[in-house]
């Protein structure tokens, strides 16, 4: 478990909690820390170089957000990503997507558009040479931009509060995802219908691509119980 951490650093300007709290979060998120893993305190410490005050602090933090559960007698666990969780966070974000691209169709500013038109382009690169690192963090600046040109504070705030959810199912969508073409048009479809200033089609992409994310996803998740089962 602790093997794949590396001590962190401690010159970083945060509080060393929020430091501690990010490396584990960021683990989680990208799978470095698998769903079910224990999270044992003093090889965390140890690993990170720390005591195990600011570790247990942060464990608790990441159980507050549904990233890590607490087993009486068994101790901290990372959480699991259960098929109904999946289909819950995707429904939301698919109604939640599709409501921000269309009020961003219809107030996202010129100097945005071109914001968006090159994340886009970046995002295409990093997909076409298969680097997931660059196309996890391209594919969230592509998305927060249209949840920002949207002008709904509110809206921004609720999917803003699923992003941790979100952002475990994203790794498991890049990685899995098999049709790089289909992605690329996916992404050009909403890029394209918002610069039409089209909120209905702008709307429609949107969802289709959740969609399209929720059904690669269920495919990844049981092409891995069929290898466990193996």
């Amino acid at each position: 478990m602790a093997g794949r951490l590396s001590k962190i650093n401690l010159n970083d300007y945060k509080p060393l909690r929020e430091v501690i709290f990010n490396t584990l979060r960021d683990a989680i998120i990208v799978g470095e820390l698998k769903p079910g893993e224990r999270l044992m305190e003093v090889k965390l410490a140890e690993k990170m170089g720390v005591s195990r005050t600011p570790v247990r602090e942060a464990i608790r933090k990441l159980e507050l957000e549904g990233l890590v559960n607490m087993i009486p007698r068994k101790g901290a666990h990372v959480a699991d990503l259960s098929v109904k969780d999946i289909v819950d966070v995707l429904e939301v974000r698919a109604s939640l997507d599709g409501l921000s691209a269309a009020l961003s169709a219809e107030r996202i500013k010129d100097e945005e558009l071109k914001e968006l038109n090159h994340v886009n382009d970046q995002f295409i690169n990093a997909v076409e040479k298969e680097n997931l690192q660059v196309s996890i963090k391209k594919d969230v600046e592509f998305h927060e931009i249209i949840y920002r040109s949207s002008r709904n504070d509110k809206l921004m705030q609720i999917i803003f509060n699923l992003r941790e959810q979100v952002q475990r199912f994203r790794v498991i969508y890049l990685k899995e995802y098999i049709n790089q073409e289909e992605l690329i048009k996916e992404h050009m479809d909403i890029y394209q219908s918002i610069s039409a200033r089209n909120p209905e089609l702008s709307m429609e992409f949107a969802k289709k691509h959740i969609k399209s994310q929720q059904e690669s996803i269920l495919k990844a998740i049981k092409k891995q119980w069929t290898m466990d089962e193996d």
